[in-house]
């Protein structure tokens, strides 16, 4: 199920955002071998002089990006985890069904973009039992769901021995970059379109633009692994993270701090 803000929530959020990069540059160093040899007081200053060295390339500071407009369950799902360290100091992705976004996170919950998924075809919030032992032939439409949950992930083989991000590896569902074999299903126009209204297409497993997987995904999952939070669509989102509901209580409170004291580490 749908929800009518859904697609509101995901323009929006496209629309908004941004990545600044600023460089800062070195000077370049120069100095005559005279100079160098008169403050060391070397005999040789008059023959030898010094190199000039070249500008050494600082890596430029990335300006941290702002969380886009999110639906209310994903807002609630990222400040939990925020706050919680739920990911356990892993990178993480949390996976907005009716949006049909995914947002990704580093280790230390610094958030690094957004984009947009495709999805099973099937509406659900559960894997159906046995599915993946099956052929894809004989699974049907109502099977083809992406189960909703907390799952932690890793890189594995999958068939043809692709690479793919494994989040649920008994019911056969991962993450992998958008497939094309069938030119009928139009699957990158169905990712590329502002509405998530076309974005049920896959099996269960959720694809993402091949940009994406590769430049930004796969290599912040590839080390270690990762957690996927994904959200549901028909259940509620106190049955399936029913931690989440301990939000309130964990937000620090802040405390004025006071003039010339240290603050110590909590």
């Amino acid at each position: 199920m749908r929800g009518p803000l859904s697609g509101r929530y995901r323009t929006a959020a496209l629309a908004g955002l941004a990545l600044a990069l600023v460089a800062a540059p070195v000077p370049l160093a120069a100095a005559a071998g005279a100079k160098v040899a008169a403050k060391t007081g070397s005999k040789a200053a008059g023959k030898t002089r010094a190199k000039p060295r070249r500008g050494v390339a600082v890596a430029a500071p990335v300006v941290p990006l702002a969380l886009p407009l999110l639906s209310p369950a994903a807002d609630q799902i990222v400040a939990w985890v925020a706050a919680a360290k739920d990911n356990a100091g892993l990178p993480y992705a949390v996976i907005d069904k009716q949006a049909a976004s995914l947002l990704l996170f580093d280790a230390k919950g610094a958030y690094l973009g957004q984009t947009p998924v495709l999805l099973g075809v099937g509406i659900g919030d559960d894997s159906s039992p046995g599915v993946g032992a099956k052929d894809l032939a004989e699974i049907g439409p109502a099977e083809r769901t992406t189960p909703a949950g907390r799952f932690v992930t890793k890189f594995g083989r999958a068939f043809g021995r692709q690479s793919v991000l494994w989040v649920d590896y008994a019911n056969s569902v991962a993450i992998h970059a958008v497939i094309t074999t069938h030119k009928k299903e139009r699957r990158v126009e169905r990712l590329v379109s502002p509405s998530p209204e076309d974005n049920r297409i896959s099996f269960g497993c959720i694809n993402v633009g091949s940009k994406f997987y590769t430049g930004q995904l796969s290599p912040l999952f590839r080390r270690k692994g990762g957690v996927v939070y994904i959200l549901p669509e028909s259940r509620t989102l106190d049955d399936v993270f029913p931690r989440a509901r301990l939000l309130p209580y964990l937000k620090p409170t802040p405390v004025a701090a006071t003039p010339g004291a240290e603050s110590e580490p909590t």
